[in-house]
């Protein structure tokens, strides 16, 4: 599992951790369910540790209704080197369904 990137995993008790990179960063993320009474809000925050191991909220993970009425996630995550907007989906090559791929989008 640790060779993989740009990931997200749903973790049995609730939680959430994974991997984001690119050529400039290498992030590893951590995430705990958000509840709130506006629908606009996130279902979980994401977080990282500062370079000082502080840790830094980088950003969230919605839930949203497809056209059909099903579920996706999207995640909205500043990396330090811009905002990553993507969807969550099937993570290629894997039967793991607690695994999603960060799949960005402008």
């Amino acid at each position: 599992m640790t060779d993989l990137a740009n990931f997200i995993r749903f973790n049995e008790d609730g939680t959430i951790s994974g991997n984001i990179a690119s050529i400039a960063y290498d992030i590893d993320i951590t995430g705990e369910p958000f509840s709130s009474t506006n629908k606009d809000a996130p279902v979980f925050r994401i977080f990282a540790k500062s370079p000082r191991g502080r840790r830094v909220e980088l950003g969230g993970i919605w839930k949203r209704k497809n056209q059909n009425g099903g579920d996706y996630y999207t995640a909205s995550i500043n990396t330090g080197h811009g905002r990553l907007n993507a969807n969550l989906g099937r993570y290629p090559g894997q039967d793991d369904e607690d695994l999603m791929a960060v799949i960005p989008w402008d």
